[in-house]
């Protein structure tokens, strides 16, 4: 007899969210995580706003310690000529701000911000759905079709259009249409590249803004939600959940290869050597690594290995933790501003000549960042800790340069922060690959474009979760609906196991 019916090999917040929903079902789970900690990249995301609402009530993780923080202030952007722009989660409120800078862009901020949320509904709605397979017909395919048919229906004729229209546009058009301040434009706009390796005029990258926004209250501005206790507090409700649940959770259990037999799964082994079987794997990891380094070549076959080597997977995004000695002086912005995300993206084009010097191997001296400050909600001693999410780094920088860059670029728009500053920690994409065994450092497992989006994530014909070997699933962030903290993954993956394992009996 198998050890377990399902192994879910990797311990990041999909990982663990699949277990619990695998677990509650009644099946013997087990998670093998490397690391000596699960969790996963909720290390490095400096947000939870995104999780789904769905995960958190299913998993009842609020009963589990889970409490999310929720500022008032979604995002601060700093600019060197001009006032800082605040954006409220109440959209009257941010045009009220914004009405100083541009009253014809103030008037537009509210219609523009229910604009995003009507077209972020529907994608919530394809989020939550299983994609076709487009290669050939699957079981399914038309009861899935039909709910997202109506569902596009009740958009009404007028935003149906719009939504065509609009996923596969650049960003930059999409706020360009609205707003003629290059300052809001910026802004807004640097939330359609944020962990990708796309320029706000690179095509998609509307879609990308709008599948940030879906399935939570982000609006134009973004949700922003911190976990009570840090990001390790979300990861161990997490654990907690899915020991509750009945699932066995190890750390320091690094897979090394999936075991198969007569084109089916068998369990895995580890680095150790160790044998655990079961007759379903789930792969909360990248999709290269399941398909390229975990499968044994004759198994997978040279077109799948090929077309799983294609993926792309271009990390771009570094992650600076600084030591700060006091809370850094923003002109013209109070400390309670500072409780939201801070944003440095003046306009669309200094953003897009950011994104183009990392096009070329370089880092730009003047880098599309964004910081959270956390010890404003959980105070943490002396002084205080701000994290950045620096954009367009290349995947070999030195992450001393990047630290030194990332402090510079802050100095200009808060005078004296780098005498503030009393520790510099930088995690490239190359320490991020290393670190959380992620190919090319990409937080989103894949990169989400239109050609990885929904039924062609992460290739066409592997996007309902089967990796095209019995028993082999993905459950990570380069499954649908791709990446970021939300467990959408983690979730669908485990509904696929379950219809499986019933049919199995």
């Amino acid at each position: 007899m198998p050890d377990y019916d399902v192994i879910v090999a990797g311990g990041g917040h999909n990982g663990l969210v699949c277990a619990a929903y695998l677990a509650q079902a009644g099946r013997r789970v087990a998670v093998l995580e490397r690391r000596t900690a699960a969790g996963g990249l909720v290390d490095v995301f400096t947000t939870a706003g995104r999780l789904q609402r769905a995960v958190v009530d299913d998993l009842d993780l609020h009963a589990h310690g889970l409490e999310l923080v929720r500022p008032d202030v979604r995002m601060v952007s700093l600019r060197e000529d001009g006032p800082a722009l605040t954006f409220w989660g109440d959209a009257d409120r941010t045009a009220e701000g914004l009405r100083a800078v541009s009253a014809a862009d103030a008037d537009a901020y509210p219609r523009f911000d229910a604009h995003v949320r009507e077209l972020a509904g529907f994608v919530a709605e394809v989020q939550a759905s299983i994609p076709p397979r487009l290669d050939r017909a699957a079981i399914g395919d038309a009861a899935a079709g039909l709910r997202l048919a109506r569902a596009y229906r009740r958009l009404g004729a007028r935003a149906a259009r719009e939504l065509t229209r609009v996923l596969p546009m650049a960003v930059a058009d999409l706020v360009g249409e609205w707003f003629t301040d290059d300052g809001i434009r910026g802004a807004i706009a640097a939330r359609g590249t944020q962990f990708t390796a796309m320029g706000p005029w690179s095509a998609g990258t509307a879609l990308v803004l709008v599948s940030d926004s879906a399935g939570n209250d982000g609006g134009a501005a973004g949700q922003t939600a911190f976990a009570r206790g840090g990001a390790d507090a979300l990861a161990q409700a997490l654990v907690r959940a899915a020991r509750a649940a009945g699932a066995d959770v190890r750390t320091g259990a690094d897979v090394a290869r999936v075991l198969t037999r007569d084109d089916r799964v068998e369990g895995v082994e580890l680095a150790s050597g160790e044998q655990v079987t079961a007759p379903a794997v789930a792969c909360a990891v990248d999709p290269k690594t399941a398909l390229v380094r975990w499968i044994d070549p004759v198994a997978a076959g040279p077109r799948l290995r090929w077309r799983a080597g294609n993926i792309r997977t271009p990390g771009a995004t570094a992650r600076v933790d600084l030591a700060l000695s006091a809370l850094p002086d923003f002109a013209g912005v109070d400390q309670h501003a500072l409780q939201g995300r801070i944003v440095l993206a003046p306009g669309v084009d200094a953003v897009e000549q950011a994104f183009d010097a990392w096009k070329y191997g370089e880092m730009s001296d003047r880098p599309y960042l964004e910081a959270t400050i956390p010890t404003l909600l959980n105070a943490d001693g002396d002084g205080h800790r701000m994290t950045v999410l620096a954009q367009w780094v290349p995947h070999d920088a030195d992450p001393a340069d990047v630290g030194r860059r990332v402090v510079a670029a802050l100095g200009r728009v808060a005078p004296g922060f780098a005498k503030l500053v009393t520790s510099t920690d930088a995690l490239t994409p190359a320490g991020i690959e290393r670190e959380y065994g992620l190919s090319g450092g990409h937080l989103y497992h894949a990169e989400p474009a239109l050609d990885q989006f929904y039924a062609w994530r992460p290739v066409i014909g592997l996007a309902r979760h089967r990796l095209g070997i019995r028993g082999l699933y993905l459950a990570g962030a380069g499954a649908h609906p791709g990446g970021g903290i939300t467990g959408g993954p983690g979730r669908n993956a485990a509904r696929e196991i379950l219809r499986d394992l019933r049919r199995a009996g």
